[in-house]
């Protein structure tokens, strides 16, 4: 039995392995790419590479830009990000447009070789190929940095490629990006922007043990890096369904708005990419976003607990918060949008997952900087001046004050975000 079914696995491997395809070419680009002058498409390029956060991963803190290097932690090891500076030994100057497509339309590198999903074209495979001729275009003008990719740090067996051609067989189908006819154009350039180049299911999806996901925006816990990107799906969660369209906007723009402020890996996002999208391709993105959640996707209310201790452990987080956030987000909750967020029907705080509100008392919370936002407000980090049981107090106050509704949180909670790095 044991040897039929290591028979079997080997056969699906070579399946996988074989029969899929080593390169494709893809679509010819159109008419009007063609004949685009070539400082325009490579103009294009570079507004499509912000849009992808693209040097967020190909750079390195304080390294050349594209030349790679960067280690993006996964629950299988790392995975090191390659040198796409315009090198033709150890950048992808020898590269065609061919190449280029495939690696983002089949995650395919030019020799054939199977690229991580780390790489996101699981969502970049919707990119057109116009699109992908303007990045190509513009990634061949970056200054050639010599500098060899280091080899990937995965673990057995996820080192083998094998293997990843079985993920991709579970997990990966290519097709680039369908426009709804029964849409307007502008919901349509959104939700491009959001399935493709914005990549947002990468972190606002769950994924299972094999880091497989359906790329549903249902919200999912980033694996290592222990934030929770909420669903976009759920008015339980992100609550887009009931916001203004300039909110949304104004959030994924400047990184605050009145009803929230973005935080952790979202402020990366932003700063780094968002911020650079024009106001007409941000507003589409927003129009996409705000008719995705479900309108009975409220929130379960939670039965607080009158028991002596729980009423006890509350009134502590009460004392906690009069003392060391009142001063900024008022004894109301209300805050000072959009600078001090408010803290009253806060959707990031009654979300069942409480790691971003722990993790924001524990490290602060720091929006980023932008054009819109240049001298942004942040908190402080309060790790060292509250224990673990203090953190709970708070944090859980947080959830049930002003007409929150939500679990409490434990020590247990705490502590496990404690140490958990930053980026």
């Amino acid at each position: 039995m044991k040897k039929t079914l290591l028979a079997l696995l080997a056969f699906i491997l070579a399946a996988a392995w074989f029969l899929w395809p080593k390169h494709d070419g893809g679509p010819p680009p159109s008419q009007a790419s063609l004949a685009m002058p070539a400082a325009e498409k490579i103009a294009r390029g570079a507004y499509l590479a912000k849009a992808g956060d693209c040097m967020a991963c190909h750079t390195v803190r304080g390294g050349a830009s594209y030349a790679g290097g960067r280690a993006l932690q996964t629950p299988f090891g790392a995975v090191i990000s390659p040198n796409i500076t315009s090198d033709t030994e150890t950048g992808i100057g020898g590269w065609s447009a061919d190449d280029f497509w495939n690696a983002l339309h089949n995650g395919r590198s030019r020799d054939g070789r199977l690229l991580y999903p780390a790489f996101p074209y699981t969502n970049y495979t919707a990119v057109t190929r116009d699109d992908s001729d303007a990045l190509y275009a513009f990634f061949r003008t970056i200054p050639a940095v010599r500098q060899v990719s280091r080899p990937h740090e995965l673990r057995f067996p996820y080192n083998q490629q094998a293997a990843l051609a079985v993920w991709r067989a579970l997990y990966f189908k290519p097709a680039v990006f369908q426009p709804e006819a029964k849409q307007s154009a502008e919901w349509n350039r959104g939700a491009y922007l959001v399935q493709g180049l914005g990549h947002c299911s990468a972190c606002h999806s769950s994924r299972n043990v094999l880091g497989g996901t359906d790329n549903g925006l249902s919200g999912g816990l980033v694996p290592v890096l222990g934030w929770y990107a909420p669903s976009l799906t759920s008015d339980a969660e992100a609550g887009l369904g009931d916001w203004q369209p300039d909110h949304i906007a104004a959030l994924l723009k400047t990184g605050i708005s009145p009803r929230a402020t973005v935080f952790g890996p979202m402020a990366e996002v932003v700063r780094q990419s968002l911020q650079h999208l024009d106001d007409g391709d941000v507003r589409a993105m927003a129009a996409y976003l705000k008719t995705l959640p479900s309108p009975d996707g409220r929130p379960e209310p939670h039965e607080r607990s009158k028991a002596p201790e729980a009423v006890a452990f509350l009134q502590a987080g009460a004392k906690i918060y009069k003392a060391q956030c009142a001063e900024c987000h008022g004894g109301d909750g209300k805050g000072k949008p959009p600078h001090y967020p408010p803290l009253a029907g806060n959707r990031a705080l009654t979300m069942d997952e409480a790691a971003n509100p722990i993790r924001i008392v524990l490290n602060g919370g720091f929006p980023p900087g932008t054009a819109g936002n240049p001298r942004p407000y942040g908190m402080p980090p309060y790790s060292h001046v509250l224990d673990d049981v203090e953190t709970a107090a708070v944090v859980s106050y947080l959830r049930s004050a002003w007409g929150n509704n939500a679990r409490p949180v434990t020590s247990l909670e705490v502590n496990r975000y404690r140490n958990v790095p930053l980026d």
